[in-house]
């Protein structure tokens, strides 16, 4: 169960480190303009919280990788950095728009699940 749950909380971490850069780095290029169906004028404007929304997202990936190596404290270090993803999405599925739930809310909650049934 250990490993399972460390693959589910890698890929949570992944995730986030993708959220990362397409927030500090694509978000006014075209696959950016894409991803958040966005057109170029209000990449433009927005870019700036973007990029702080993407720094955030690499502070969640970051405090993830940690529960790696923080062996002796990891239940407490995911339950923590999972439940802020967690909130964080469900956050965004209420302002911004349904997709995150399916995104980032669920990826989380399935990783907390099975962090807890690993520890």
């Amino acid at each position: 169960m250990e490993v399972l749950a460390g693959v589910a909380v890698a890929a949570v971490a992944f995730l986030h480190i993708v959220f990362l850069v397409m927030e500090m780095f694509l978000w006014t290029k075209p696959v950016g303009l894409r991803s958040f169906r966005l057109d170029a004028e209000r990449a433009r404007i927005t870019a700036t919280l973007a990029a702080n929304q993407g720094l955030y997202n690499g502070f969640l990936a970051a405090g993830l990788i940690w529960s790696f190596i923080a062996t002796d404290q990891r239940w407490p270090i995911r339950l923590f950095f999972l439940s802020c993803v967690i909130i964080a999405g469900l956050f965004g599925a209420v302002t911004v728009g349904r997709p995150i739930l399916w995104v980032q809310a669920l990826p989380g909650v399935v990783a907390l699940i099975l962090a807890y049934l690993a520890r």
